[in-house]
């Protein structure tokens, strides 16, 4: 099954898309409200199906995320090419450390920065080297902790294409205290257009993943490309992780962490960071993974940092 949540006067609303009709939950029903478990999003499509609030073209609403505002969103790092290339970047010889070979590594990002999956994208307060990149998300179904690897792909309800808008510059200079990348992700995640329940996918199973193309497109003209099998890390390994000593609760969002040459900045390492520019205010990016579906989103301008005073170096003594 196919879910979607629409924009509406009144708020947003879930619904299931059925070929190009969009069958709608009563007025304010969330999607977060119909997860569970498979059974439980699988009863409430086919409620819908049969007896809906409306029904509406596609082509007649705005799509929102799927999951306006999840719970927690982790976003994870799980292919080796990518890795390979932004360790380019940063000067590390083009090699994953050894750590990345024993943990599906996350960081947490901002849930109240989600976008939908065709709105405008204002450039990061400060930003002028901004990026995007490629992934695919999985969204947690069903409660759990300290899950099994083979528990884990259970608890996952669907999956969805995800944009984490980068700010380099913000990212190279706040990395440098030795925290997590904080407000070079903090503007924008782009999350859409649909939630894809797994059973959709068994025809693509691949192993531990799902053999999809990934593709990525700065104002109509392919950047990178990638499968989604290139994966060196399962999504139900990143939930065992994500849920050790702690809960993954229904909402919660686990994205990928970029495919290979999903992003600029890994081909930055690669070719040289004259080999494509930043992206601009006015510049379309599109995002488009095999049955999952495609997000579009338009750069325009942001506003400009409110300034904090920079604080004075203090000799400590002992």
């Amino acid at each position: 099954m196919r879910f979607v949540t629409v924009t509406e006067p009144e708020g947003h609303r879930a619904g299931l898309l059925a070929g190009d009709q969009v069958h709608l939950f009563p007025v304010g029903t969330a999607l977060l409200d119909l997860l569970g478990d498979a059974d439980a999003l699988r009863a409430a499509g086919e409620r819908v199906l049969a007896r809906p609030a409306a029904v509406v073209p596609l082509e007649n609403v705005r799509l929102a995320a799927p999951l306006p505002q999840p719970p927690t969103v982790r976003d994870f790092m799980v292919f080796e090419r990518h890795v390979e290339g932004v360790s380019m970047l940063m000067g590390d010889g083009g090699k994953p450390v050894d750590e990345w070979y024993e943990i599906p590594a996350f960081y947490f990002t901002n849930p109240y920065a989600v976008t939908g999956p065709y709105d405008d994208v204002p450039v990061p307060p400060g930003c002028r080297v901004l990026d995007f990149e490629l992934e695919v998300a999985a969204v947690i179904g069903k409660a759990g902790r300290d899950l099994s690897v083979e528990e884990a792909e259970k608890h996952i309800a669907g999956y969805m294409v995800m944009n984490d808008w980068s700010a380099r510059d913000l990212q190279a200079a706040e990395m440098r205290v030795h925290l997590g990348p904080a407000k070079a992700k903090d503007t924008a995640t782009t999350m859409g257009p649909v939630l894809v329940t797994a059973d959709e996918l068994a025809s693509c199973r691949s192993g531990d993943s799902f053999d999809l193309e990934m593709t990525v497109s700065v104002n109509d003209a392919v950047v990178g490309t990638d499968r989604l099998t290139s994966m060196a890390w399962s999504f139900a390994e990143m939930v065992a992780y994500a849920s050790r000593g702690t809960w993954v609760r229904p909402g919660d969002v686990l994205g990928s962490g970029t495919c290979g040459s999903g992003c600029l900045a890994e081909l930055w390492g690669r070719k040289g960071r004259d080999a494509i520019p930043p992206v601009q205010v006015g510049d379309v990016v599109t995002m488009t993974v095999e049955r999952l579906g495609t997000i579009r989103n338009t750069v325009v301008p942001g506003v400009a940092p409110r300034p904090i005073p920079a604080r004075v170096r203090q000799t400590v003594s002992d």
